[in-house]
């Protein structure tokens, strides 16, 4: 008999996120068809500070309750329409499950029943069917095969709408390439963060917990990380190359097609922005640049691809937006 896994309860649940804003959690209950044993899968949904216009709608209530942001609307589409089409269906079928999501949804952009609701009962019914078959969720996935995970990018310097300080791009990422296993990633991360907070002047931390200085210019948030590095006893370049989000969208000016760096007020043009990004990756040991480019600027993407897209991974997140339609026209356009 081929395995059944009966989801037989779907429940919404606002909590809050790590900056203390709401977000969709979501419960799901699956019933082994042969066992009768039951099993729960949990997960939630996070929330990015600066989004691009084009993303997934995330569902908020708008009303005077946590300043708007609620999202008890979001949940009781977990609890009525999601729950209503999904409870009888087998949790083993995720595609079908997805599926069901997206139709009952019904727009292009996930706006009726919020992409928060659907993408946290998504991977609830996939946490679900992991727990009940006794495997961890990257092997449920992936089968008895994977053996690595990808090298980890961890944010320490944060700037932009991650923080209130002179810093324009958002995120400073670090990546430990030379490490052997998760262990020593993490460790090697930590030390390097220790580290920065001897080289960076004193101060906070932003919204995703690195620290948050107030710098002459972006280029010494750079150069702190490559300070923090070596502090810390490892090699830039080959220890550790470096991760940056620019989130640079909100910069882009439509009727000038120029980028208003806020903090800055420097203005400048999609080349100078290339040029800038450039100037960067060659001379410090950068190996992953996204949202480079503002979200409507096309031709600038595709300058960044031609003279960058050789050298680092250049990551188009507010460009594309996980939109087939998008992703299309990226390839099309070599953007």
């Amino acid at each position: 008999m081929e395995k059944y896994l009966e989801i037989i309860e779907v429940h919404g649940r606002e909590i809050l996120d790590s900056r203390g804003n709401p977000t969709v959690a979501a419960i799901v209950t699956v019933k082994d068809k042969e066992t009768g044993r039951c099993t729960k899968g949990i997960a939630a949904v996070p929330s990015g500070a600066s989004t691009g216009q084009f993303e997934a709608v995330e569902l908020r209530d708008g009303e005077i309750r946590y300043f708007g942001l609620g999202v008890q609307h979001a949940v009781k589409n977990v609890d009525e329409k999601i729950a209503s089409v999904l409870v009888g269906e087998n949790a083993l079928e995720q595609i079908r499950i997805d599926r069901i999501l997206r139709e009952t949804d019904g727009t292009d952009n996930k706006s009726n029943l919020g992409a928060n609701a659907m993408l946290a009962v998504s991977m609830a019914v996939a946490r679900a069917a992991a727990e009940a078959l006794g495997l961890p969720l990257y092997r449920y996935f992936g089968g008895i095969s994977p053996r690595l995970l990808p090298v980890p990018m961890m944010n320490i310097l944060n700037g932009g709408k991650h923080a209130a300080n002179t810093v324009d791009f958002q995120e400073f990422m670090i990546m430990p390439v030379s490490a052997k296993s998760w262990k020593e990633a993490l460790r090697m991360c930590a030390e390097v963060f220790h580290a920065l907070k001897k080289v960076v002047p004193a101060s906070g931390v932003g919204d995703e917990g690195g620290y948050a200085p107030n710098l002459d210019s972006d280029e010494d948030a750079l150069k702190a990380l490559v300070a923090a590095m070596e502090k810390a006893g490892y090699k830039p370049g080959e220890d550790f190359k470096i991760a940056i989000d620019g989130a640079v969208s909100d910069w882009y000016n439509e009727e000038d097609k120029c980028y208003h760096l806020p903090k800055r007020g420097t203005v400048m043009t999609s080349e100078q922005m290339v040029d800038m990004w450039e100037g960067f990756v060659d001379k410090y040991p950068i190996i992953s640049i996204e949202d480079g480019m503002g979200e409507n600027d096309w031709e600038g993407w595709q300058l960044m691809t031609k003279r960058l897209g050789h050298k680092i991974q250049i990551v188009g997140d507010d460009l594309f937006v996980t939109n087939t339609e998008r992703i299309k026209k990226g390839i099309a356009l070599g953007a």
